[in-house]
């Protein structure tokens, strides 16, 4: 019966152990941003995830290794769905509200309002007065123009984690429609979308590339009506 019993414990234990094992094979949707949290405490590490071969700092176009920190998996579950009074209360083709399909990168003058703001890395609020002057540049327009409507696009250079690069995405245009929205922008002007580090402005992969990929981008729909 004793040596019944240590085989029992033993199988117990195996079966535990490749239980364990399956699980940290089988991942799940956040595994981009669990393996980008592994880069945080290693010097070694975070040099091969942001490409920097000596360690400094590049202002706009890089980071200082250790200025890598990943978003948890809170804030990618609710990157779509972020809580605020500045959310538009339609969708995309409701109540009279354009289709994506319809928005177009602005031209002519409309191209001289909605510039394009930039920001540094790993960050999704921007401290240049020229992008504040954008800002308030957009949202003198849109509200004297209630009939256009905008999609604010969130774009990231190509280093780091997919899913860090979204969320991150994703809170650079919501920064931006917060900040419209405070100048007094109707909300359902305003819609956002994230590209994270996909379709990239620049196809470079350089520092110069990097600060060109790391914006926020406006498209827009102008009704006549």
């Amino acid at each position: 019966m004793k040596t019944l019993n240590i085989i029992r414990a033993s199988l117990l234990s195996l079966c535990t152990l490749m239980a364990a094992g399956c699980q940290k094979k089988s991942g799940n949707i956040w595994d981009d941003n669990q393996t980008g949290a592994k880069y945080k405490n290693s010097d070694k590490n975070a040099s091969a995830l942001w490409e920097t071969g000596s360690g400094k700092g590049d202002g706009l176009a890089g980071p200082v290794d250790e200025d890598f920190i990943p978003l948890n998996e809170e804030d990618l579950k609710t990157q779509f769905a972020e809580a605020g009074s500045d959310h538009p209360t339609h969708e995309l083709g409701e109540k009279g509200i354009p289709h994506a399909a319809q928005f177009a990168d602005p031209k002519g003058m409309l191209a001289s309002i909605f510039t394009p703001v930039f920001f540094n890395t790993n960050e999704h609020v921007f401290n240049k007065k020229e992008y504040v002057d954008t800002i308030h540049r957009v949202g003198a327009y849109l509200k004297s123009h209630p009939k256009t409507y905008v999609i604010i696009e969130g774009y990231c250079d190509e280093r780091g984690p997919e899913a860090y690069n979204l969320a991150l995405g994703t809170r650079r245009a919501n920064y931006v429609r917060s900040l419209l929205v405070k100048q007094g922008v109707k909300p359902d002007q305003l819609h956002t979308i994230s590209y994270g580090k996909e379709r990239p402005f620049s196809l470079g992969h350089d520092s110069a590339a990097w600060a060109q990929n790391r914006r926020a981008h406006f498209r827009v729909h102008t009704s006549h009506d």
